[in-house]
């Protein structure tokens, strides 16, 4: 999830100081066509990064992967994915990617909205919204019937925060419609829609069930073959909760602090926490959303700069939340999301130039907040120092 206050100051310094490196010139990245592990100078390199990081938070695989000009020119794994078994991280390895699954549900939205099938201001429930009646009885607790796409998508729907209370974290046994029945009659909105920013995971479940609605279709067949198909990517999917049902060639996760990854209903989570990945495949994604080089874009400019016009409701800043994305300089700057659950970190970001980068983790520590910002200062650092 994006970085808490306390520690969003420090990060955006970083995020910032290396955004102003690129506009004034720094040395471009040499295009490397994406070949195993790259050149062995690339191997070098990088290790002096990734290594450190690795054994500071106690990261038992990682995975890491830059492009530029829609190319790439780093892409590279390390570590153990599966302890026991002494299986290795590659560049293929799954990992449970956490709040990045919000951007690919967001870039759903908005393909859904190009084709004229959803509308921002869509409401979500009652007898007039996209769900109707589908979750809970009216009447309805206050401020739930006015709930539209858009509140959903900017976390500005008035309550459901990602807390000690998140709903997406408690009553593992019950499925998605039980859950959100219940949290829309027992968990009352505590701001009207719209004018409060309040982190929520049970908001982008809630997307992942509009989604479903407006299309006929799963929430994970419909972005697989219409979001990730045509970005070439096959193989990235909904993780499950246990260990032994992993995915074949997907990561064991560690927990840190008494922490259990395997106690996660995570595939409920699909739409806003669930999706696997390997930071290959990520990469993959970011170039595709607005396209580059001999890439076509998944969204139209116009799409793109309404995803990434910070919701009004967010403080004023440097950086903001936009709508699944946070951005930079109110949308002109870089986007980006970080991730964590039990067992998981994550980091995806795009450059106003158009360098993609993502770093996952299978791990994290506590208090996490300083791991998320470690892994936001090392992207930045490989984005400079990449293949110089």
């Amino acid at each position: 999830m994006p970085i808490p206050d306390f520690t969003r100051r420090a990060v955006i310094a970083n995020l910032f100081r290396a955004a102003a490196y690129t506009a004034i010139g720094s040395p471009a990245v040499s295009v490397l066509a994406q070949s195993g592990f790259g050149a062995s100078n690339q191997r070098r390199g990088m290790g002096s990064y990734t290594e450190p990081f690795q054994r500071q938070y106690r990261v038992p695989a990682m995975s890491a992967a830059i492009s530029r000009g829609g190319r790439f020119v780093y892409d590279r794994a390390g570590g153990m994915a599966d302890r026991e078994h002494m299986t290795q991280a590659q560049q293929d390895t799954l990992f449970r990617i956490a709040d990045l699954s919000k951007p690919i549900t967001a870039v759903t939205i908005f393909s859904l909205i190009e084709n004229g099938k959803l509308h921002l201001t869509d409401k979500v429930f009652g007898p007039a919204g996209i769900l109707g009646t589908n979750y809970g009885k009216p009447p309805y607790k206050p401020y739930v019937a006015d709930v539209t796409v858009d509140h959903l998508l900017t976390h500005t729907a008035g309550g459901w925060p990602a807390d000690n209370n998140d709903p997406m974290l408690h009553n593992d046994g019950w499925d998605q419609a039980k859950l959100i029945a219940s949290t829309i009659e027992n968990m009352p909105l505590t701001s009207q829609p719209g004018t409060q920013w309040i982190y929520s995971n049970f908001g982008y479940c809630i997307l992942g069930r509009v989604i479903e609605q407006v299309t006929g279709q799963p929430y994970e067949t419909y972005v697989q073959t219409n979001i990730l198909a045509p970005c070439g990517i096959t193989g990235m999917q909904i993780a499950h909760n246990k260990e032994r049902q992993r995915a074949a060639n997907e990561v064991v996760y560690i927990g840190q602090y008494s922490e259990d990854p395997y106690k996660i209903n995570i595939s409920r989570m699909d739409s806003s926490d669930g999706w696997i990945a390997s930071s290959t495949q990520l990469v993959q994604f970011l170039n595709h959303v607005a396209g580059a080089p001999n890439i076509p874009a998944l969204l139209k400019p116009e799409t793109i700069h309404a995803m990434t016009t910070p919701a009004a409701a967010y403080p004023a800043g440097d950086a903001r939340y936009a709508r699944g994305w946070m951005v930079g300089n109110n949308g002109a700057g870089s986007w980006w999301h970080s991730g964590s659950l039990p067992g998981s970190t994550a980091l995806m970001l795009r450059t106003s130039d158009g360098a993609c980068s993502a770093a996952i983790c299978n791990t994290r520590t506590q208090p996490h907040q300083e791991m998320d910002s470690a892994l936001y200062q090392l992207t930045w650092d490989m984005l400079q120092n990449v293949s110089r």
